[in-house]
């Protein structure tokens, strides 16, 4: 008797990751114009994101710390998700459960209390985007994050049991070699940092910063839409609620190890970093509309269509140089795109289903035309003939 409740929870564990496995696609099929928007607006945030970046320094330097524009944009995001379920919770229609009621948000609470995971990993990404443009310039951080596609492929495979064509996974090495080609000759020698060589610091940096948002893509990912029913509003509140937390435990501890005043949170900030903190706002936003509704694969590939963004103008506004190495690394990394989304990519995966598909069709017309030729055989005999058994069998298949 007590192997029902266990039947009854691997059943509905079993039923959730066919949703998470069916949930993408179902956005990507149905909703192409979310999904364009949603392609658009992130090409444009992402694509301004480390430029931003690149104008708040000074000398070189931070005059800020950036925790706190991590705090700061949490804040931001809270309020954002704050202010969309008031006006949600407004338009529900009667006998709808409320959204702002007591039990609905601790509900809530409990079963997304697994966006925590991803808001720490966040934190820690968000706090190495700055580290990173202390290394490389604004073009070549984000040709280096778009390595997270190969990482997160493979997490999405073991965590989320997605599957990928062998054409989709030589679209990602293709990727690697583009972002490999743009990378000859980027590191500043003879100069060092944290005692090690500016070389191996970046790789080191580098390392971690495509390692650790891949991790939290997917556990974002995952976690949004296993509790698919819940107002996306409601997890986002939850989700940069755990951010600003982390991010002001951040601020604690480096306040015990710097003194009180690197407490002070808006000490050293410019236009430039408000402009910065509005800007990782809305990418934020944005990138939960991607995780429960469309894919991650395809918001890592849209990120990636910003570089070309990134590059030119920062080329426009710093004077940085487009190399060659920048333009074919570019001209690669669309052609994988193209490749890892064209229908072509697909038919390997397809190919049981439709030779299974052409298959029957086959046996079908083989059937009806033996079904004819057998009737016509029939039709010039006496009607005392004996039936065979081929001639039995049904006009239709069953």
């Amino acid at each position: 008797m007590q192997c029902l409740p266990l039947e009854a929870g691997l059943a509905d564990h079993q039923g959730r990751v066919e949703g998470l496995r069916s949930a993408p696609e179902q956005g990507l099929v149905e909703g192409p114009a979310l999904n364009c928007l949603l392609v658009v607006g992130d090409c444009v945030l992402v694509g301004l994101q480390p430029i931003l970046v690149y104008m708040s320094k000074v000398d070189g330097n931070f005059k800020f710390s950036p925790i706190s524009v991590n705090f700061l944009t949490e804040c931001t995001k809270v309020l954002f998700a704050l202010l969309m379920l008031f006006f949600q919770a407004r338009r529900q229609k009667v006998g709808e459960k409320p959204l702002l009621s007591v039990s609905t948000f601790v509900q809530a609470a409990r079963n997304n209390v697994l966006l925590a995971v991803p808001a720490l990993l966040y934190a820690i990404n968000n706090y190495l985007k700055f580290i990173m443009q202390l290394y490389f310039n604004p073009s070549t951080v984000k040709m280096l994050s778009n390595l997270k596609v190969l990482v997160i492929a493979v997490l999405l495979k073991v965590i989320m049991r997605r599957r990928f064509s062998i054409i989709q996974w030589e679209a990602l090495a293709l990727l690697l070699i583009g972002i490999s080609i743009n990378q000859l000759k980027s590191f500043p020698e003879g100069n060092t940092a944290m005692g090690l060589s500016v070389t191996t610091g970046a790789y080191l940096y580098t390392l971690i910063f495509v390692t650790v948002p891949s991790m939290a893509s997917v556990f974002n990912e995952y976690a949004l839409k296993s509790q698919f029913d819940t107002s996306i509003y409601l997890q986002n509140l939850f989700l940069y609620g755990y951010g600003a937390i982390f991010n002001f435990l951040g601020i604690v501890g480096t306040s015990i190890f710097k003194g009180p005043d690197s407490f002070d949170i808006l000490r050293g900030h410019s236009r430039a970093t408000m402009f910065l903190i509005v800007n990782n706002a809305a990418q934020g936003i944005l990138s939960s509309f991607f995780f429960k509704y469309a894919d991650t694969i395809l918001k890592k590939y849209s990120s990636t269509v910003a570089t070309i963004f990134t590059g030119i103008a920062s080329a426009a506004l710093f004077g940085h140089t487009l190399t060659i190495n920048f333009v074919l690394g570019i001209s690669i990394v669309f052609i994988s795109m193209h490749q890892f989304f064209s229908s072509l990519s697909k038919v390997k995966d397809d190919a049981p289903n439709g030779t299974l598909e052409m298959a029957d069709v086959q046996n079908n017309l083989r059937s009806r035309d033996s079904s004819f030729i057998n009737m016509a055989a029939g039709a010039a005999e006496d009607a005392t003939h004996r039936v065979g058994h081929d001639e039995r069998q049904p006009l239709l298949p069953t």
